[in-house]
């Protein structure tokens, strides 16, 4: 919609009139320089969108009801945003490196692929699904006293292996890494 000559120079001379008051209440409200320009950029913008639905004698606080507005909205919002801070912290340190448990995971990972296939099928299903000797026999399709000498001798082997040193020393480390 094309707004009438007089209207826009109504405008101006309202805005050259309350801009400098505007940008003297955004200063206040924001204590920054650029955020009030901005604030009473903001606000002229609206004020001019809407020029057409305000009474001439109430613009003054329409427009500064719109600063107020925003700024509320500004406050709001910023802190979502990320801010300046003039020191980086230092990171927290975890009382156990995280990096201990994924060198943990790795042995053992490697340590199960030297045992047999039915070996590591039935120490993953007693150890990591912590089922049952039973359950494990049903699964595998196998009778009990085989799960039972099979995890046996998985466990020999597994006791000897050099690449399970390192997780046996941080073994209260990495319980419930798994």
């Amino acid at each position: 919609m094309q707004r009438p000559r007089d209207d826009d120079d109504e405008f101006a001379s309202f805005m050259g009139a309350a801009a400098p008051r505007l940008y003297r209440v955004a200063y206040l409200l924001a204590g920054d320089a650029a955020q009030a320009e901005e604030l009473t950029q903001q606000t002229l913008v609206r004020t001019y969108t809407a020029w057409a639905r305000i009474d001439a004698g109430a613009a003054y606080g329409y427009a500064r009801r719109i600063l107020v507005n925003l700024h509320n909205d500004w406050w709001r919002r910023r802190f979502l945003r990320e801010r300046p801070v003039g020191e980086v912290p230092e990171p927290r340190r975890a009382e156990r490196d995280p990096a201990d448990a994924v060198v943990a995971r790795q042995s053992v990972a490697r340590a199960l692929q030297g045992l047999s296939r039915r070996e590591r099928a039935v120490v993953v299903c007693r150890y990591y699904l912590d089922l049952t000797e039973q359950q494990t026999a049903d699964e595998l399709g196998v009778a009990v006293g085989t799960v039972k000498s099979t995890t046996a001798r998985a466990l020999r082997k597994l006791r000897i292996d050099p690449a399970l040193d390192t997780v046996t020393a941080a073994d209260s480390q990495t319980k419930g890494a798994w």
